[in-house]
Formats: C-alpha cells, structure tokens, sequence
C-alpha cells in the first residue's frame, strides 16, 4: 500500500527542485527528512512538508508504521510561469519569468524478500 502527497505551484524551478528531489528518492523516510532538514537549498524545505504530509497520510489514512516506510517514488513537475518585465536601459524592457513546480511524493511499505 502507498500514501501520496503533493504541493502544487511551489515557488522554485522544477529544474532547481529536481536535484533535491534525487537525493531523496528510493530512500528511508527518516532519513530522507533528515537529510533535507540540513540542505540549504530552498526547495528542501518544501520537498520535506511533501514527505511528511505523505507520511501522516500513510499512518492516519491506512494505518501503515512510519519506521517501515520508503520514498518510492517522488517527481517534480513543471508549473505555471509567471512573465513579469524588468525596466532596462534606453527605454527598453527584459522579460522576467518567475517559473513555479509541482512536487509529488509517494511512500509505501518497504517490501521484504
């Protein structure tokens, strides 16, 4: 069984969010938690609310022991883009794109053979 948590329109690039996202994947959830709670990285922060919300999902919703649970799968998805313009010299303009992410985690069971 699998629990599955998401956070739609984070702040980040998906291109920014995914190398955190791989450090992650495949592995224990404490420490994955554990290990995103140290990286300075912006994304960490909401790559770890992701996984502790999949987690609390997996214990209150199917009853599923915490200790046991792996980081099955985890992505990111790209987002809207905000455009936004930047004034520049001679009266000219640059765009600004303010690209947002869409992450996804799931946990499940860690499987024994």
């Amino acid at each position: 069984m699998e629990a599955r948590a998401t956070a739609k329109y984070v702040d980040v690039s998906a291109r920014k969010t995914r190398l955190v996202v791989d450090t992650v994947r495949g592995r224990n959830v404490k420490v994955a938690l554990s290990m995103l709670q140290f990286m300075t990285q912006k994304s960490a922060r909401h790559v770890h609310k992701v996984i502790e919300s999949a987690t609390a999902n997996a214990e209150n919703n199917l009853g599923l022991d915490t200790d046991d649970l792996i980081v099955s799968e985890i992505f990111v998805n790209e987002g809207p883009t905000q455009r936004r313009f930047r004034p520049r010299a001679h009266g000219r303009v640059s765009p600004r794109l303010k690209r947002t992410s869409h992450v996804t985690a799931v946990v499940a069971e860690k499987e024994v053979i």
